[in-house]
């Protein structure tokens, strides 16, 4: 957090004290909900992803499959672009650790990063569709309105699986495009050899935030 002082030190110079919003560099303004109430094929987030503010912020609130094994994941766009193929690098690993106590795992997940590919970028490991399971998470992405620089993110996902155990699913990487991204879609995609092979959300809540103040 940057730390505002008077120029000259001096209290009675200041004539009017700075906003919450100018003093907290990690502020969050919500900017959007989506509330997923039946199954839902995708999520696009297609406004207010500009240069309001320097990164935004995802946040997924009881993320549940309409059936197993479906996979949470995001891809985003330029412009009006619908194509949601943009070019990504990315690494992603997990770390497991089931109620018995007796396997305790961090795993590097080759299956999921991608070198250049085009795909959906998955954001979370095969998903659960017991009632009582669920996925909460978030996905933060930074200056993705950047004419100069690739868009970095990082996102951070925890569900419960089977065994039972929990899982935390960590993924970092970049969209490589210095074009201003504007839109985001997020879907549940099945594995081909999972049973059910969800492919739809079948309850959730999607929030879009921009962190810190605006920018001038």
């Amino acid at each position: 957090m940057a730390i505002r002082t008077a120029v000259n030190r001096a209290l009675t110079a200041i004539t009017a004290l700075p906003t919450a919003a100018a003093l907290t560099d990690g502020n969050l303004t919500l900017l959007t909900t989506v509330n997923v109430s039946s199954s839902t094929s995708t999520v696009s987030f297609t406004s207010s992803i500009d240069s309001t503010y320097n990164s935004y912020l995802f946040k997924f609130i009881d993320i549940h499959p309409a059936s197993e094994y479906g996979h949470l994941q995001f891809q985003a766009d330029t412009g009006t672009n619908t194509n949601y193929n943009q070019t990504i690098t990315s690494s992603s690993w997990t770390a497991t650790n089931n109620e018995g106590d007796t396997e305790a795992i961090i795993n590097y997940q080759t299956g999921s990063d991608q070198a250049q590919g085009t795909a959906f970028q998955y954001i979370s490991d095969q998903l659960e569709a017991d009632n009582d399971s669920c996925l909460a998470g978030t996905l933060h992405i930074f200056n993705p309105s950047s004419t100069t620089f690739v868009k970095h993110f990082i996102a951070k996902t925890h569900f419960h699986q089977s065994d039972p155990s929990a899982r935390t699913y960590f993924v970092a990487g970049y969209i490589n495009t210095t074009t201003a991204i504007t839109r985001f879609q997020f879907k549940i995609l099945g594995t081909s050899g999972g049973a059910g092979n969800s492919n739809t959300i079948d309850f959730g809540t999607i929030k879009m935030y921009g962190v810190g103040p605006k920018q001038s």
